[in-house]
């Protein structure tokens, strides 16, 4: 009797319904998987055998065939686990047929039949949502994380027997209560652990309330990195929207932990300059996602920007454009999603001291240093500024600066403005072109100014329209209807001449 179980698969953080066919047959002993499987499912079989065997049910010396469908996709992973030995006993007569149809399957064996963790459990849980499937079975270990989605049965399983009863209908399997904690802070960092930089706090703030771009460039030891870590405590805390879908990417790609079942607080990504480029874009012979995706409704951090490969850089610019990124390949196109908020960093020179008078470097050392950020890339910086070091009073200072939670409360009050203005959660560094025409309107002196700097500081269309973007974002951090002067002169000086 062939028998069939629902289970589920992804490409890239996209999940589609998978049917496991599993047929016991008169024959040489044997046991195979067809359907484009890797190893990890091929060598699943032994697993399945023992778990079966030690939970206490025989496997007849008959050939099984188990078949994943759809068989034109790959599959990977040892998520199919659970949902092939259910095959296997279903079609022995073990499990009754009535209820596979109302439960996706999913889980990782071990020998004894316990059942371990897998990756992209809400991933499954949202597709089962989306096919109208009752519920869906897998480890409890990814309770927590699948409990964000609502709408659809969760059943948590710890080991084989369990799940054998549940679907016969002769034990029940109580969902454990999730305990909600409301965090006002629920960082370790705080913005009034900074000394000095006034302007460059200013900087973050704008970046924070519009989503833009910035770019540090300074002294070492100015504070770039410690600024560009306590953007995340200033930004708004993530609605349900944007905790599901950046808890998708970190479960495709299998970075929840016990301690993190969900991410419920903005990703802070900061990788290494010696990152290859698919761990910074995504990719790989199995699609995932990669550091931009890894940071989608948070902040990504490239310190010392300029030691990164140009070959990696260059790529981040249709992500910082389009929001997403689009990787293709032989055998799949997959779409991630990459809105975030792009902080980059830099010493001015070789030897970092250019600003201080005291640089040992030629200058086409230092031209060459500074070349190595393209034009192209630089032209979809919103803000740039070069930082210099503390002063003596600065540094010996005890006082403490302004809070993080109070930066937050501006930044919030400006985002609330820009939701109302555009219906959506969309702001000011996503604006389309018809929005800037709508929204950023200029007086005919603030308009002279702005054409005016067109030559000065060599804007291209691009980065015109960053101006005008970041000129309403700094209206909306002062409460203002329009964009005034003062707005465009500040949005101005954070160009790079």
């Amino acid at each position: 009797m062939v028998s069939k179980v629902l289970s589920s698969s992804y490409i890239g953080i996209e999940s589609y319904i998978l049917e496991v066919e599993a047929d016991i047959m008169a024959g040489l002993p044997s046991f195979n998987i067809v359907g484009l499987a890797d190893v990890a499912i091929s060598e699943s079989k032994e697993r399945v055998r023992a778990a079966i065997k030690n939970s206490g049910y025989e496997l007849p010396a008959r050939r099984i065939v188990i078949n994943l469908s759809p068989a034109g996709i790959r599959k990977e992973g040892a998520s199919f686990d659970l949902s092939i030995a259910i095959g296997i006993l279903a079609s022995l007569g073990e499990v009754e047929n009535q209820n596979l149809k109302k439960y996706i399957v999913l889980g990782e064996l071990s020998l004894n039949g316990n059942i371990r963790k897998i990756d992209g459990a809400i991933n499954s849980v949202i597709c089962a949502k989306e096919n109208n499937i009752f519920g869906i079975i897998l480890p409890r270990e990814n309770y927590l994380e699948a409990s964000v989605i609502k709408g659809v049965e969760i059943i948590p399983v710890d080991n084989l027997v369990q799940v054998v009863g549940f679907l016969n209908d002769k034990i029940e399997i109580e969902s454990p209560e999730v305990e909600t904690k409301e965090e006002k802070d629920i960082y370790s960092i705080d913005f009034k652990e900074v000394k000095g930089q006034v302007q460059a706090k200013r900087c973050i703030e704008i970046a924070a309330a519009g989503g833009h771009n910035f770019y540090m460039i300074g002294t070492p030891g100015a504070g770039k990195s410690m600024l560009a870590k306590r953007l995340p405590t200033i930004l708004p805390p993530m609605n349900e929207d944007e905790i599901i879908e950046s808890t998708k990417i970190y479960s495709s790609t299998g970075l929840l932990t016990k301690g993190m079942p969900i991410i419920n607080k903005r990703p802070f990504r900061s990788p290494h300059h010696s990152s290859s480029m698919v761990s910074i874009v995504g990719g790989g012979r199995v699609p995932k996602a990669g550091e931009i995706s890894l940071a989608h409704n948070g902040v990504l951090f490239l310190d010392e920007v300029t030691e990164f490969p140009r070959l990696v850089l260059e790529t981040l610019r249709q992500p910082l454009e389009d929001k997403k990124v689009s990787i293709t390949r032989a055998e799949y196109r997959v779409d991630m999603p990459a809105d975030m908020v792009l902080i980059m960093a830099s010493n001015p020179c070789p030897c970092g001291n250019l600003f201080e008078n005291r640089c040992s470097c030629s200058l086409s050392q230092i031209n060459r240093y500074q070349h190595k950020i393209s034009g192209p890339l630089l032209d979809r910086i919103d803000l740039y500024l070069e930082i210099k070091k503390l002063s003596r009073s600065e540094l010996a200072s005890y006082e403490e600066g302004e809070r993080s939670i109070k930066i937050r409360g501006r930044v919030e009050k400006a985002r609330e403005i820009q939701w109302k203005r555009f219906g959506n959660s969309k702001i000011n560094g996503n604006m389309t072109p018809k929005e800037i025409k709508t929204h950023c309107k200029l007086d005919d002196k603030s308009k002279k100014v702005l054409i005016d700097s067109i030559d000065v500081f060599g804007l291209s269309g691009r980065s015109y329209d960053k101006v005008l973007k970041v000129g309403r974002t700094i209206a909306d951090l002062e409460g203002s209807k329009n964009i005034e002067l003062s707005h465009i002169m500040e949005a101005l000086s954070y160009r790079k001449k």
